[in-house]
C-alpha cells in the first residue's frame, strides 16, 4: 500500500557512526553534544537565531504558551491537526476559532479581529500544508489589539517569507521534525523564539525548570531531545538538498497534469513552495469519497486531512460554526508526494483522478 507519507531515512553508515559516538561519550538525553551541534546547524541552516530543539510538535507548541506565560482565549485556526488546538486547551487557555481562507486553507485575516474578545492574549495561526499565512495582516491586528503571535509551522521546514524563512515571523513558531515531514528527527520539533531573554529561559523550561544543580527555579516540562534523535536530524541536513528536489519533481508532475480540473490550494505569492503535501479538493464529499475508493482498489491510501474541522472537537467551546473549514475538511484528500513515490504511483493517481472526473 502506497500511503500519503513515507519516511525517508538517511545513509544508514553515516547513522551508525553518529551512534558509534553516542556509545563513546555514554551521553543520551539532557542536551548532549549532538543536540547543540544540530540547534547551531540548524540555525546557519535555515538563518534563524534562538531555536531549541524538543521532543515533539505539541509539546513545541505547548512550551511557547508557558513562556509567554499567556491567560484567557487564544484565536486560532479550525483546519489544522489537532495539536494546534489540544495544546492550547492543555495549557488552560480557551481556543477561540476563526474561520479559513476557502483557497489558501489558513486562518482568515478578516475573520480574526472578530473573534478577538477583552480575554484574547495571542493570535495561533498554521501555515497550513507549508501554505505561509498572510503574515503581515496577521502582526498588524497582534499590534493593533497587543497580542502575542504564535505560529505552527509544522509543514513549513522548506518555506521562506519575503526573503526571510519563515520561523523568523511572530514571537515564537513551532515546526515539527516528525518522522513523516521533510525533515525529521524521528520524533522531534523545534522553537524559534524571537527574544533573546525569553530564550534564554526556554532552555530551562524545557528541562523541568531545572535553573541549577540543586534549584528549581519555574514551572517546566520534560520537552528534551535525545541524541539519537539528533544524530537522525543531522544526518537528514546533509540529504536535504535531495530530498527536496525529489518532492519538488513530484509536486510539478500533479499540479501540471491536474491543474484544469481539481482544485488545489491557492499559494501566498510572497512565499516559496513547500513541498510536504499535496492536498486537492473535489466539488463535493461523495465525489471525494468516490475518488479515495477507487484509489485504494489500487493499493495507493490518500488521506482525509485535515478532518475533522476542530471546532467540531468535544472539548472545545461551542461559539460559532465554522462553515468554510467544515466544507473543505469534507471535500479534501491529500494524494502521495513524497521522496521515493514512484512515477507510475503518480501517473496511477493522474490517470484515476482524470476518469472519474470525465
Amino acid at each position: 500500500m502506497v500511503h500519503v507519507t513515507k519516511i525517508y531515512l538517511p545513509d544508514k553508515e553515516k547513522y551508525k557512526s553518529y551512534v558509534d559516538k553516542i556509545y563513546e561519550s555514554g551521553w543520551l538525553t539532557n542536551n548532549g553534544p549532538l543536540v547543540q551541534e544540530l540547534e547551531k546547524r540548524l540555525e546557519e541552516y535555515l538563518g534563524v537565531k534562538n531555536l531549541l530543539c524538543v521532543s515533539n510538535g505539541t509539546s513545541a507548541i505547548q512550551l511557547a504558551y508557558r513562556l509567554l506565560e499567556l491567560e484567557g482565549e487564544v484565536v486560532t485556526t479550525p483546519f489544522s491537526f489537532v495539536s494546534t488546538t489540544s495544546s492550547i486547551a492543555a495549557e488552560g487557555l480557551t481556543p477561540v476559532f476563526a474561520d479559513i481562507d476557502p483557497e489558501s486553507y489558513n486562518i482568515d485575516p478578516q475573520n480574526i479581529e472578530s473573534a478577538i474578545t477583552e480575554k484574547t492574549s495571542a493570535i495561533a495561526p498554521c501555515h497550513v500544508f507549508g501554505n505561509a499565512c498572510e503574515i503581515d495582516k496577521i502582526d498588524e491586528i497582534a499590534d493593533k489589539h497587543h497580542l502575542k503571535v504564535i505560529y505552527d509551522a509544522s509543514h513549513a521546514f522548506d518555506v521562506k517569507y519575503k526573503d526571510k524563512h519563515i520561523l523568523n515571523y511572530g514571537d515564537i513558531s513551532a515546526i515539527s521534525f516528525h518522522a513523516t515531514k521533510i525533515f525529521h528527527t524521528i520524533e522531534g520539533a523545534a522553537i524559534v523564539i524571537k527574544d533573546d531573554a525569553l530564550y534564554e529561559k526556554a532552555k530551562i523550561v524545557r528541562s523541568y525548570g531545572v535553573d541549577g544543580p540543586d534549584s528549581v527555579g519555574m514551572l517546566g516540562i520534560n520537552a528534551k531531545m535525545n541524541e539519537f534523535e539528533a544524530a537522525m536530524g543531522l544526518c537528514m541536513l546533509d540529504e536535504e538538498t535531495i530530498i527536496h528536489e525529489q518532492r519538488k519533481a513530484s509536486r510539478e508532475y500533479y499540479v501540471k497534469q491536474l491543474k484544469d480540473y481539481i482544485q488545489m490550494q491557492k499559494k501566498n505569492e510572497d512565499a516559496t513552495q513547500s513541498y510536504t503535501y499535496f492536498p486537492i479538493v473535489f466539488r463535493s464529499e461523495e465525489e471525494m469519497d468516490k475518488v479515495r475508493s477507487a484509489l485504494l482498489e489500487k493499493d495507493i491510501a490518500p488521506r482525509q486531512y485535515f478532518y475533522p474541522s476542530l471546532d467540531t472537537l468535544s472539548y472545545v467551546e461551542k461559539r460559532r460554526i465554522m462553515p468554510i473549514s467544515r466544507d473543505i475538511s469534507s471535500r479534501i484528500l491529500v494524494i502521495p508526494m513524497h521522496s521515493g513515490v514512484e512515477p507510475t504511483v503518480s501517473k496511477i493517481v493522474v490517470e484515476t483522478l482524470e476518469k472519474l472526473r470525465r
